[in-house]
């Protein structure tokens, strides 16, 4: 029985061991303070100013542009929330929105994603529809529900095809350049549920581009492109040819979720701040993180609840040119804006 126990106590001891180097190898701890909650705005409805399930976010030249999703809009406010103008209703037309998803602001331009409508459509700022690309389908220029689009600076463009698995590269004129990641089976019947069903599926082959669900596309200033991976809890970074580059969330970014640092619960948004860090919306964790352009962990904000400081599903995220950070919060219907903590307090407070 000695010896029993004896084997039993140096078992539990090599456990622990584990635990902690596990802890330590894939845990990091947070390199900068968080952010502080400065302003918010919105509330469940269909008046100015409300939302119902408020889907991307872009900042725009002092402005803030937020897919109105279920209202079949996009609302525009100032910094501060005050509301100034809105476009877009329900429908298929040019013009018309079917659930606008992750914004994209390039060069007086703002590209939007329509889930319904399987295509990106392209509006001046005063809501004038430029144009549409894709049709439903998966073919090449074809689309099934995208959810992010991410423009180059020579106007290349990078659209998250979520249920093809898909990324897809197109010039500025909307033709497809090339498609990174396997086409699946249609399946349409499954967007009722959208980013609320929890769908896990496998990777591809080593080395190729494999996505889950992609819901967003950033570029970086350098080329180099950004993919929230969404149900495969990870980032992947692509060179402009497709290579993968890097990749991280959770262990070796092999698609274990969980609620710690670096690791995510389904990333529904990526954004590029001025500094080239990353911001991402790490959806079932009810939080923003945040990292170095090479994936080190930075810190995060955000946790569950409907108070201040608080989100509920945060669903996209943007970042302006000072750093200060807006998150379209989907489940409590509303928009707020973060400012690293201790940075000054000016212009600040909710309209």
């Amino acid at each position: 029985m000695r010896r029993v126990l004896k084997v039993l106590g140096w078992l539990a001891l090599a456990l622990v061991g584990l635990v902690v180097v596990g802890w330590l190898a894939f845990v990091p701890r947070a390199r900068e303070a968080g952010y502080r909650m400065v302003a918010v705005w919105g509330g469940k409805g269909t008046a100015p100013g409300q939302f119902s399930d408020p889907t991307g976010i872009a900042i725009a030249d002092g402005e803030v542009f937020v897919a109105d999703s279920r209202n079949g809009r996009i609302q525009v406010f100032d910094r501060n929330g005050r509301f100034l103008r809105a476009f877009g209703k329900p429908g298929s037309g040019a013009g018309e929105l079917g659930r606008p998803m992750n914004l994209e602001w390039h060069i007086g331009k703002l590209y939007v994603p329509e889930y319904f409508n399987d295509r990106i459509q392209i509006f001046d700022r005063g809501g004038a529809s430029l144009g549409l690309i894709g049709r439903a389908g998966s073919g090449p220029g074809a689309f099934n529900a995208p959810g992010g689009v991410g423009v180059a600076a020579d106007g290349t463009l990078y659209v998250a095809d979520f249920y093809n698995h898909r990324i897809v590269k197109l010039d500025a004129q909307g033709r497809p350049l090339a498609i990174w990641g396997r086409a699946k089976a249609d399946k349409a019947e499954e967007r009722g549920s959208g980013f609320l069903t929890m769908v896990r599926e496998g990777v591809g082959a080593s080395g190729e581009p494999s996505f889950s669900y992609p819901t967003d596309v950033a570029v970086a200033p350098d080329g180099r492109v950004y993919v929230a991976d969404g149900y495969n809890d990870r980032i992947q970074v692509l060179a402009p040819d497709g290579r993968v580059l890097r990749k991280w969330g959770g262990p070796l970014a092999m698609n274990i979720h969980g609620p710690f640092n670096g690791w995510f619960a389904t990333v529904t948004s990526i954004a590029i701040g001025p500094k080239g860090n990353v911001f991402v919306a790490d959806f079932y964790n009810h939080r923003i993180q945040k990292f170095a352009p090479d994936g080190t962990f930075l810190t995060s904000f955000g946790e569950k609840g409907s108070g201040p400081g608080q989100f509920t599903y945060p669903i996209a995220v943007d970042v302006d040119r000072e750093g200060t950070v807006y998150v379209a919060d989907f489940g409590n219907n509303r928009v707020s804006k973060w400012r690293p903590a201790g940075a000054e307090r000016t212009n600040e407070g909710a309209p």
